[in-house]
């Protein structure tokens, strides 16, 4: 292709002939207009040279890009959005700030004060100490701490208020007393509950360490191994179940292995699955006064199931009220109680059963296990214990939870005791022939 420059087509149109005034204003017109455009092209070849980086590109245009997704329909446009840039905190600096704080000067000691030299390894000690005492690491244990231990992996308390109940479900059968049997029974019921309690404090260690309540177990705090809470869990069982087979009955050691397994196997994995969990622990503590029972007659009369029925009432407003002032430890821990998830429930089953024990009360002289004056003489009980659990359903407050917590410690005792008073006397059959 021919290229000519703008002087040279000056050139051109200046040799042009000029016949009249159109084309003598055509003429200047034309070169004043290419001497502009020499001048342009020559600014716009200068300007390109110096500054190739300020060029228009297409990274310039990126507000035109879109980002393509697909939906059940097709693809589908959307725009992308622009990323704001983020300032770090630390490359802000306000020195206005900076300025305006003023040293603080150094203070003096007062004359005849006695500073005391400073360590410079001080500070390395001291944070080696504290990161040691972070540090896990495993108790040492002497022997003479092992009875401490051994109490409170089998829940002492628990264990004896399961004996007791136990033994008053002994008491309360028809049947001359027999201290060999007793004591059996006894010894049997108490190391079936430590075999129970332990493990379940085996099998919950991550979940107590999350617990207020259970953080100082000895499992928790490593005092003892696991394999030394198995061990201890079955040489209690072990020993338990024997002496209520051969030293009872084997009514008495099925339900003592029972017990044992509905503990450790049902209520312990349900109290992190469901709310279930509360009626299968009542049916657990229900069990120990029947074993008293059926270890005295040998057999499952309905007197013992009205005991059985009193214990399994009873552990509802004492549970319930217990559990609601540990909502946030059970909720930490991960446990599926009524009082965390059903709130209003709880409460209403803790006054359905204060309510329901007025009746079984009544039942007591019905099946011929005491006389007609205990449901006179506990219904005092019964209603002052119904009055804290509707003052409980109708405000649940911890004030309310606590006082019918405190109430059902003692009423249950109360209750046995005065059931125990009542009971119904019945002759031996010999004696019975005799007196006919």
């Amino acid at each position: 292709m021919y290229k000519t420059s703008c002087s040279r087509l000056t050139g051109v149109w200046k040799c042009l002939p000029c016949d009249g005034l159109v084309g003598v204003s055509v003429q200047q017109k034309l070169i004043a207009n290419a001497a502009r455009s020499l001048t342009s092209a020559r600014s716009l070849i200068q300007l390109c040279r110096k500054n190739q980086a300020e060029w228009i590109t297409f990274q310039h245009l990126c507000f035109l890009k879109r980002q393509y997704v697909k939906s059940s329909s097709g693809l589908c446009q959307r725009a992308r959005p622009k990323q704001e840039h983020v300032v770090s905190v630390l490359d802000v600096r306000d020195d206005s700030v900076v300025s305006q704080v003023q040293q603080i000067p150094a203070l003096k000691p007062e004359p005849g004060t006695v500073v005391p030299p400073s360590d410079p390894t001080e500070p390395e000690a001291a944070r080696a100490a504290c990161l040691e005492a972070r540090q896990w690491k495993e108790l040492k244990v002497e022997y003479s701490d092992l009875p401490g231990i051994y109490a409170r992996l089998s829940k002492l308390k628990l264990t004896a208020l399961v004996v007791t109940t136990a033994a008053a479900g002994f008491a309360m059968a028809p049947v001359p007393f027999d201290p060999v049997t007793f004591l059996m029974a006894s010894v049997g019921t108490c190391l079936s509950s430590c075999t129970a309690n332990s493990i379940n404090q085996y099998f919950e260690v991550p979940f107590d360490s999350n617990m207020n309540r259970t953080k100082n177990r000895p499992l928790v705090r490593g005092q003892i191994s696991p394999l030394h809470a198995v061990s201890f869990a079955l040489a209690c069982g072990i020993p338990g179940v024997t002496l209520l087979t051969l030293g009872a009955n084997p009514l008495t050691g099925f339900l003592g292995a029972l017990n044992i397994f509905l503990y450790t196997c049902c209520y312990t994995p349900l109290k992190r699955l469901s709310i279930t969990n509360t009626w299968v622990g009542a049916v657990v503590g229900a069990i120990p006064p029947v074993m008293g029972w059926t270890a005295a007659t040998g057999s499952l009369d309905p007197g013992a199931l009205l005991l059985g029925g009193f214990l399994f009432s009873w552990q509802f407003p004492h549970f319930n009220a217990l559990s609601w002032n540990l909502r946030e430890d059970y909720s930490r821990g991960g446990y599926r109680m009524m009082s965390v998830t059903h709130p209003d429930l709880c409460k209403r089953v803790a006054l359905r059963h204060s309510v329901g024990l007025i009746g079984l009360s009544a039942l007591g002289p019905v099946l011929d296990v005491t006389t007609w004056t205990f449901p006179l003489v506990s219904l005092p009980i019964n209603l002052y214990i119904s009055y804290l659990a509707f003052r409980f359903y109708h405000c649940g407050d911890r004030q309310n939870a606590r006082k019918l917590f405190f109430c059902s410690l003692w009423h249950l005792p109360m209750l046995l005791l005065l059931a125990l008073t009542c009971k119904k006397s019945r002759m031996p059959q010999d004696e019975a022939s005799v007196a006919l």
